[in-house]
């Protein structure tokens, strides 16, 4: 079963410093069909003012990834990072038993474009944690990179949770597949431009959610950006 859910059917917040699509209820966003997809639970895609950002804030028990499109994202946390965070680069922080952190774009007269996601942790309690890498757009060109897992496998980021991302970049010609087993849920995102995802076109906000179908396959890409979720289901 392949259902899609188009960019426009998110919900929407603008706070004038924040435009912000939320894929799931979040904040002032309620909508009981959309509360989450397995242990997925956030995808807001917020565009962040220059000189503006989210004050100091705290978490707990959560595993909060961030993935720059453009712009820089400065962060702060109570566990004393402080750092930058641009295109390319995967942020995970987990909150654990608590976090506070502030995040904000610093750069002169540019937006910041970004995805902050959660994902329900597996084990609650833990101390909190952070972990951010680079990902070359060479790693994930024409293929589907793994950025996050339980295991830190391939030099991915390590979650805390029954989860794996994939990010990839795809062009006419370039195609992947991905095994998928029967018992998890496939959540795929499209970031940016075009892609066909198990033959079905998705363009740029749309996401397309995977329940037992035995192979994913993106092809027809224009442009695209796309993230894929491994979920517990």
């Amino acid at each position: 079963m392949l259902m899609l859910r188009h960019s426009a059917e998110r919900g929407f917040a603008d706070h004038d410093w924040l435009k912000s699509f939320h894929s799931f209820s979040f904040a002032g966003y309620y909508d009981p069909a959309h509360m989450g997809f397995g242990n997925l639970r956030v995808i807001n895609e917020d565009r962040i003012a220059a000189g503006k950002g989210f004050g100091t804030h705290s978490h707990r028990d959560m595993e909060i990834i961030s993935y720059v499109l453009s712009g820089e994202l400065a962060h702060r946390d109570s566990m004393g990072n402080v750092k930058g965070i641009p295109p390319g680069d995967v942020q995970r922080m987990s909150a654990g038993t608590g976090v506070a952190h502030s995040e904000f774009n610093q750069a002169e007269g540019e937006t910041t474009h970004f995805l902050q996601i959660w994902i329900e942790p597996n084990v609650t309690g833990i101390p909190p944690s952070y972990q951010q890498k680079t990902f070359s757009q060479e790693d994930k060109r024409g293929k589907l990179r793994l950025v996050a897992s339980p295991d830190g496998a391939q030099g991915s980021v390590t979650l805390h949770a029954d989860a794996r991302l994939f990010a990839g970049l795809f062009d006419a010609g370039e195609r992947a597949t991905l095994d998928l087993p029967a018992d998890r849920k496939t959540y795929v995102h499209l970031v940016t431009g075009r892609l066909s995802v198990n033959g079905r076109p998705l363009a740029a906000g749309d996401a397309a959610l995977i329940e037992a179908e035995p192979q994913l396959k993106l092809d027809g890409g224009v442009s695209a950006e796309v993230l894929v979720f491994d979920l517990a289901p």
